[in-house]
């Protein structure tokens, strides 16, 4: 991933530093089985602990003979070693290798992720009980539909991160796998203990069965837990930029001191980070469909998935670390004009009590076609004369010779629609 959209913590994670570090450990920790299991001296177990080391230059150099990284890899470590690298690597295979640090490397990413989104949690529950009872239009199909309140909209955003927290977590005990069980999975040249011994110093769980790799149908669940949590983020980026119409005008991003919109437009302000959101969502979509392809290989294994898997599970942990940690700023810094959600909620002249009428003239005896038929062409007289919908309803004799002014009042009381707020946020847990 380009350095643009790379946090140092999370690209920490998928250098070859790294990388080649979790190898080392696969291959001490099984060693050390070996030696407990007899096959190696205990003499030259500490000579490979005491002197195995890599340089990640010198394994690139051999890479460009070998054209196999592992190979240069041990090499390297033999280099460092001397006789007793001999028993480095004895009866594993590459994968065995490579997928063990693999699930390692992909915990330690996602528990990044699941850190960024407890932040996020934090911040979007301060936001909703802040604006728990700020009024403004719901809108469906982009029209004014009922009132509703911008701390309900951001309680919904809540409880969905809280669901895409448990996606992540379930993922990560999907991923949290390794194998040591040779070729093509059959333990044919190494014992079952080392397998489970080295996982168990990882931190990880033996599988149950493979061959010579792990399923990739734990990756492409791991890929599509970021790909749905990325467009989460997008569905709510979406709502501010839509709110941020100059028409609408209800919130906006923050805007820096010396921050510029437009090079052509000086008066610009512009969404522009929930915009790149939208955009970098896209990808971990995608990627997640190169996970779901990874998971078909040739017989025990070939190795289409391991070019595929060097890009997208570096770029789509790193591209969801910075989404969230920038959705986080977005949340945290929101300006909300509640002014103008009000004034756009005037805006309809009262039509959105529609439904509360609704249910009151069924109540008081109509049928719903009767009531509704009389609703709406006071609704559109509201439209046509330019009066408030309240004072249309009024001046229908069919609807006032089923309810006094009084009740029509009471219809239009706002308050009926704030009742149930507070239920609502308990429930949700906010």
């Amino acid at each position: 991933m380009i350095q643009r959209y790379s946090l140092p913590r999370m690209a920490a994670i998928w250098s070859d530093e790294n990388r080649f570090r979790k190898m080392l450990d696969v291959e001490l920790f099984a060693c050390e089985a070996l030696a407990k299991l007899g096959r190696i001296p205990k003499s030259s177990l500490f000579q490979i602990q005491k002197k195995a080391r890599f340089e990640v230059e010198r394994i690139r150099e051999i890479e460009l003979a070998t054209n196999h990284d592992v190979i240069a890899f041990i090499k390297n470590l033999s280099e460092h070693i001397g006789e007793d690298a001999k028993y480095v690597h004895m009866g594993l295979t590459s994968s065995d290798v490579l997928d063990t640090a693999l699930s390692v490397q992909m915990q330690e990413a996602c528990d990044i992720l699941i850190d960024d989104m407890k932040q996020l949690l934090k911040i979007l529950a301060r936001k909703a009980r802040l604006h728990k009872k700020t009024l403004m239009a719901g809108r469906t199909h982009s029209v004014h539909a009922e009132p509703t309140t911008f701390g309900l909209k951001i309680a919904l955003y809540y409880d969905e991160v809280k669901r895409d927290l448990e996606r992540l977590k379930h993922a990560r005990e999907v991923i949290s796998v390794g194998k040591i069980s040779g070729a093509v999975g059959t333990y044919a040249n190494i014992d079952p203990f080392v397998e489970s011994f080295t996982c168990k110093k990882l931190g990880l769980r033996p599988a149950k069965v493979s061959n010579q790799v792990l399923q990739r149908d734990r990756h492409a669940e791991f890929l599509n837990a970021i790909a749905i949590t990325g467009t989460s983020l997008e569905k709510f980026a979406t709502e501010f930029r839509n709110l941020q119409h100059t028409e609408i005008g209800e919130v906006e991003e923050h805007f820096a001191k010396g921050q510029k919109g437009s090079s052509a437009m000086p008066h610009k302000k512009n969404p522009i980070t929930c915009e790149r959101i939208a955009g970098l969502a896209r990808i971990l979509r995608a990627n997640a469909v190169v996970g779901m392809e990874n998971m078909v290989l040739w017989h025990e294994r070939d190795i289409s998935h391991s070019s595929a898997e060097r890009v997208i599970l570096p770029d789509s942990t790193i591209l969801l670390d910075y989404m969230l940690n920038k959705f986080m700023d977005i949340v945290g810094h929101l300006v909300v004009h509640e002014d103008r959600m009000i004034e756009n909620l005037n805006m309809s002249k009262g039509a959105v009590f529609s439904g509360r009428l609704l249910v009151n003239l069924i109540d008081k005896g109509l049928t719903r076609n009767e009531a509704y038929d009389k609703i709406q062409a006071a609704a559109f007289a509201s439209k046509r004369d330019n009066i408030e919908f309240k004072d249309a309803v009024l001046n229908d004799d069919g609807i006032r010779s089923v309810l006094s002014a009084k009740e029509v009042e009471e219809i239009f009381d706002i308050k009926y629609y704030m009742k149930s707020v507070d239920k609502i946020f308990r429930h949700v847990g906010i």
